[in-house]
């Protein structure tokens, strides 16, 4: 039984540095009634400043049990405030780093009040822009270092890493499946793993089905997913299926086939659209997908066995259009 959610933004404003504004900008609290309205939706992801406080924590909680939402993520903000400009966890500025730990931290006491077993961790400023910019093997240690120090502390919680190959840096250090895996790994802690962004996978080159083989093959390591579309070109955050189909058959596909039984997050950016119809077209088309995939599987299954290109052209096609 797949289980859907969505990050509590992707109902407020949205901007870009050409207009700072395509919405009213509304409340957390308001936000989540306009959450209240999606149906198929029963979870809710936070993002750490901007939805959720240490002083709101008992207000936020009410508004998610009176919708009978969980709370599935706690997403800390490290990387909207200028302090983080040249990195958070992998700062080459020690003070930077400590504000960042002590601030995870913060997110984590609240997850734990909140019965949140998630902190979705997407360093976005961990990065560099330029040749020669980087401190690679200094920053790269400090990143993989604070994650195993934090993990350790919250042993209870599970850390997973949001990858995303550029924006707001032109190279992040979680940049594709394999080397988050990679810094995960070198953690040594069994609570830190992956959330596999669609978009970002995209961005990045890579097959979203293989990108959930290789999580499981490092060790069952996808903690998490947000889902969402986009040309591959840039991170657009679109309606899932407005662009891509056959990979989204094929993600479902394999995910079933890796076990994956955790939260679908709608992580969208809807500019001009409204955000509640676009969050609930996404898990429409997911739905979708996934009516095809579970009359069909056995036929599916059996064409990726044969691996004839032209043969499973045409299932899909048969498949899609009933023709």
């Amino acid at each position: 039984m797949r289980k859907y959610s969505a990050i509590l933004g992707n109902l407020g404003n949205t901007c870009d540095r050409f207009c700072g504004s395509y919405k009213d900008n509304l409340s957390s609290l308001e936000m989540l009634k306009q959450a209240g309205k999606i149906d198929g939706i029963s979870g809710i992801e936070l993002v750490g400043t901007w939805d959720i406080r240490p002083d709101n924590v008992s207000e936020m909680q009410k508004a998610l049990d009176d919708l009978g939402f969980a709370c599935v993520s706690i997403i800390p903000d490290l990387f909207a405030d200028k302090m983080w400009c040249r990195g958070s966890l992998s700062c080459r500025d020690w003070n930077v780093r400590n504000k960042a730990m002590e601030y995870m931290r913060r997110m984590c006491d609240i997850a734990h009040e909140m019965n949140c077993e998630i902190i979705n961790l997407w360093p976005g400023q961990d990065g560099y822009d330029y040749p020669l910019q980087g401190d690679l093997l200094d920053e790269r240690k400090y990143l993989t270092e604070n994650i195993a120090f934090i993990a350790n502390e919250y042993p209870k919680l599970r850390f997973a890493l949001e990858y995303k190959a550029k924006e707001p840096r032109t190279h992040s250090y979680l940049a594709r499946m394999a080397d988050t895996l990679l810094v995960s790994l070198q953690t040594g802690c069994d609570n830190v793993g992956v959330t596999l962004d669609i978009g970002h996978a995209f961005l990045g080159g890579e097959n979203i089905a293989e990108s959930v083989v290789l999580a499981k093959q490092a060790g069952d390591k996808l903690f998490h997913m947000h889902f969402n579309d986009n040309y591959k070109s840039w991170d657009d955050d679109m309606i899932v299926g407005s662009i891509h189909s056959i990979e989204y058959i094929e993600l479902l596909y394999w995910l079933d086939e890796c076990g994956y039984d955790r939260w679908f997050s709608m992580d969208q950016y809807p500019y001009r659209e409204d955000a509640a119809g676009a969050i609930s077209e996404s898990v429409n088309w997911l739905k979708s997908f996934d009516a095809i995939l579970s009359f069909n599987r056995i036929a599916i299954g059996t064409a990726i066995k044969m691996g004839d290109a032209v043969k499973t052209s045409k299932l899909m096609r048969e498949l899609i259009f009933k023709s």
